[in-house]
């Protein structure tokens, strides 16, 4: 029989009104938004699921995110079904974070808000921006970024044929423009606050590597698979070093997948808002089995898994 593993989605899936099923129906997952709430004096029910612009300003996208990950994940834990493997992308490395064990959700959801505030303010506005490239190698695209003047790299190894590109704006332009004219598909600029998961936010990074001095930070019970690396952790060591080089290291999604594969997983249950996670790794494997709980309803397709 296959291993399991639970993945948890980054920025860019939320929106307003996420997880209200969870809050409404289970009163565990209630509790979850009132802790993070009493924790970072936040209304967090307010900034979830009442129409505000804070939603999708980065230091208040990635409490809202992981709040409702976790207040998702408390449903899915009672199904029984315990994986083998934790991993998220970019922010989502947070929920599994703390589904493994290696942070509280007290302490972490402190650090997840001073992330995102680090990040908000690693760079002026309008100074960096991000493209999707899709429909070209990776080899090639790298080549064009290391040839293009300024800062521009690899942010995201999503799936294949599916890159991001990040740095300072008139680089990402230019790179833009080269990866048309040398063949790729399409090139889609992204509406987001900053050159996330680039050198830009070395200096986030830094800082929060010192954030992280203050918390609690505890060998996995389930290893998960780091974004830095794509390996699979299993003590605490690296861990605050890895968390710290996430910010501006590019994330290697589709390589941490491979890696899960190879280790014999062979289900991913996404859990949290969305079915991004779920589509790239449709895109790396099509055998595998992927669910994705988003809605109370969907708890009922984790009978498929525990039936196996």
């Amino acid at each position: 029989m296959g291993k399991t593993a639970f993945i948890f989605p980054g920025q860019g899936a939320q929106y307003i009104g996420m997880g209200k099923d969870f809050y409404e129906r289970y009163e565990d997952s209630k509790q979850v938004f009132e802790e993070a709430s009493q924790i970072l004096g936040i209304d967090m029910a307010a900034l979830v699921f009442e129409e505000n612009d804070k939603i999708n300003i980065t230091e208040y996208t990635q409490i809202a995110m992981v709040t409702t990950c976790m207040a998702i994940l408390a449903q899915v834990e009672k199904s029984g079904i315990k994986p083998e493997l934790q991993a998220g992308l970019s922010l989502g490395e947070y929920p599994a974070l703390m589904a493994s064990g290696v942070l509280s959700f007290s302490e972490g959801i402190k650090v997840v808000r001073q992330r995102g505030i680090l990040m908000q303010e690693a760079v002026a506005p309008g100074a960096g921006a991000m493209s999707a490239v899709l429909g070209m190698e990776n080899a090639l695209i790298e080549k064009i970024c290391e040839e293009t003047e300024g800062i521009v790299t690899v942010a995201n190894y999503n799936c294949p044929g599916q890159l991001v590109i990040s740095g300072e704006k008139h680089a990402v332009a230019a790179a833009s423009e080269a990866l048309l004219n040398n063949g790729a598909k399409r090139v889609i600029p992204l509406n987001v606050s900053g050159p996330f998961h680039s050198p830009m936010l070395k200096e986030a990074g830094d800082k929060l590597y010192e954030v992280l001095n203050s918390v609690q930070i505890n060998d996995p019970v389930t290893p998960y698979t780091a974004n830095v690396n794509a390996e699979i952790i299993n003590n605490k060591e690296e861990i605050q070093t890895l968390l710290a080089k996430q910010v501006y290291s590019s994330v290697k999604w589709q390589q941490s997948v491979e890696h899960m594969i190879a280790n014999g997983v062979d289900t991913f249950i996404e859990i949290g808002p969305g079915k991004t996670l779920s589509g790239f790794i449709k895109k790396i494997d099509r055998s595998l089995k992927v669910i994705n709980i988003e809605k109370v309803e969907d708890l009922d397709k984790l009978q498929e898994v525990t039936a196996c």
